[in-house]
Formats: structure tokens, sequence, C-alpha cells
């Protein structure tokens, strides 16, 4: 065990949020993490002194799995400046977790951001997240998306030779389906898939997650509780301002809605019967499905996140989890994205 691995190890310990690991390779995290995505994309305007006061109480709460990307702030790196000033105090006890994959320069068409992966790009986005995070090293690097036109034994080769070189410890993927996770895990160990994966959407379920499990790779989802749909604090597409994605995502849209917002009170009703609120228990659902999970829910708010970090002792019994199955036994009414960037396993 490395110096980082044992300082997160005794933080997470002091803090009563338990750790667990991730993969194979020594990655290990407190047992919920943190998104930033939100801080400053995607959910209206953002709050830096906001989001930087909501990062270091995580980290007061235990949380040592912070996530980011390049994407986040559209190639400025705000996003990743918010954060690396945010844990500047403690960056030795936290791991840091950021992503490349995307052309940034090229304009957006139909399909959406247009995929960068070649090796000199990975090397040009690492040195430039480097700068951002104001760190040497970045604990987690993973490719955003899967790019068709870079063979992914070149992606993981270059990053096998970044974390020879020190620049980063641990290759991760992201939304990246079994015969992907394959050819990369037999060019260098892969320790983190991350993709969506919550109560709402379960396709994961099938194929994905019995090769992670297969390969020794830990698993991440993103937007656990549904972009918010599971706080249960919703109301309809048409009602969000055009910058929040609320406003296009298919789970908001007339129809769908309905179906899925009838869910979360019967899901509420069951949170109510165990004392503990709807979030906590999509959390705790999620941690419920193997201690290989770490979730990384994203939030604006400090006493939410205090509730997402309390789910962590939160306690399912098997009457639970068949509840819940009951309720959405195949997840959410409407698609994840849009067809047209919808990610293909």
């Amino acid at each position: 065990m490395t110096q980082q691995d044992k300082n997160q190890q005794d933080k997470n310990q002091s803090s009563n949020l338990p750790t667990r690991k991730l993969g194979t390779q020594g990655l290990q995290a407190g047992a919920i993490g943190l998104g930033t995505m939100g801080m400053t994309m995607a959910y209206g305007a953002g709050d830096e002194p906001g989001g930087i006061a909501t990062i270091r109480r995580a980290y007061d709460l235990g949380v040592t799995l912070f996530d980011t990307a390049e994407l986040y702030g559209m190639g400025t790196g705000s996003n990743e400046q918010l954060l690396g000033r945010a844990v500047k105090d403690f960056r030795d006890d936290v791991v840091i977790a950021t992503k490349f994959g995307f052309d940034m320069d090229a304009p957006q068409n139909a399909a959406g951001m247009a995929l960068n992966s070649r090796p000199d790009h990975i090397r040009e986005v690492t040195e430039n997240s480097l700068r951002h995070l104001g760190t040497d090293h970045i604990d987690v690097l993973y490719q955003h998306r899967v790019d068709p036109d870079v063979p992914i034994e070149d992606v993981a080769g270059t990053i096998g030779e970044l974390i020879a070189e020190g620049k980063v410890r641990y290759l991760g993927l992201s939304e990246a389906g079994p015969d992907i996770l394959r050819r990369a895990h037999a060019v260098h160990p892969v320790s983190v898939l991350q993709t969506e994966y919550s109560v709402f959407e379960r396709a994961v379920e099938a194929e994905v997650l019995p090769v992670v499990r297969e390969l020794g790779i830990g698993f991440v989802p993103y937007s656990p509780l549904g972009r918010g749909f599971l706080t249960g604090a919703v109301k309809p597409a048409a009602e969000y301002p055009a910058d929040d994605m609320r406003s296009w995502d298919d789970r908001w849209q007339p129809g769908n809605y309905e179906k899925n917002l009838a869910a979360i009170r019967e899901l509420t009703a069951l949170a109510d019967a165990k004392g503990i609120t709807v979030t906590q228990l999509a959390l705790a659902w999620l941690l419920a499905q193997g201690d290989d999970i770490v979730p990384i829910p994203g939030t604006r708010s400090p006493q939410r996140l205090a509730e997402n970090v309390a789910a962590a002792h939160v306690t399912l019994t098997p009457q639970d989890l068949a509840r819940v199955q009951e309720i959405l036994p195949r997840g959410a009414a409407g698609s994840r994205y849009p067809e047209a960037i919808m990610p293909s396993w």
C-alpha cells in the first residue's frame, strides 16, 4: 500500500465512511464519491464559491473520490481548475479522476462532440489537465468515450506509458463495452469503468458488470440519482431552462415523466417506511449491488451532500431490494440519451 492509499484509508476510517476497493491494481476510495460536472455545466449557471465549499465539505465527510473532465469546462479547464483549487490543501489525501476523449476545437454535429483519442491528443490533454488541476499526477485517467477511429490498444498503451512516467496512476474507461474492456485490459490493466447506472438505468447489468467482475475492474456509476429525478425534487421538462439538460432528457418528457414520477412516489413510500430519504434509498441500492461499486452523485448543496454520504450506512434487506425491483423492474421510462449521442457497446 502506498502512502497516498494509506492516507485515504485513514481519512475514511476517521470520518466513518467505509473504504471500497476499485479493481485489483490498488485503487481505493470512500464508498461515496462526488461528481463535479454540474458545478460548471448541464444544470444551469455554475457557482464557483459554492462548488469549492461543497467539495471541501465532502472531504470533511470522508469523500475521497472526486470526478471531473476536460469536457466539463468545454476546453477551458474551468471544472478541473475549480476542483484543483478546492482540494489543494489535502491533495495527497484524495483521488482525482479526470477524462479525455473529445476534440474541443471541432464543431459540434448531430452526433454531439467530435471524438479524439489519438495518442498525441491524449498526451496534450493530460498535460493541460495536470496544469489545470495544479498537481503533478492524475490518479485516474479515463477515456471519456470510446473513439471508433483509434484502436483501444493504442489508448491503453498510451495511458500505460503515462503511468510509467508517473503522470497517471490508474487507467479508467467510460461507457466501454465488454469487447473494448477485454482488449484494453490485455494491453494495460484497467482499474475502473465509469458508466451510468442506477435504479433508473440498468443496461450494464446484463453484459458489462459480469465482465468487469471477471477482469477485476472496479465500477463507478455516474448519474446514480437519475440526473436528479431520484431526489424527488423534479418538474416537467418544459419548466427547466434551455441550458439544463433535463429540458431535453427523454425521461422528463410528457408520458415518460408521469410514469417515472409514479415510480418515485412508490420508492419514496419505501424510503419513508425505513426512515430514510429516497435519495439514500437509491444510493444504498447501488452500494448493495456489489462491494466493487463507488457511485459519484453530483450536487451543489452541502445539505444534499451530507444526505448522500449517509447512504453508505443504510442497510437494505432482501425484501427492500425485491420491492425496488418490483417498482422498477427494467429501470425508467425513456432513454438516457438521444439516439444520436447514445454510447454504443
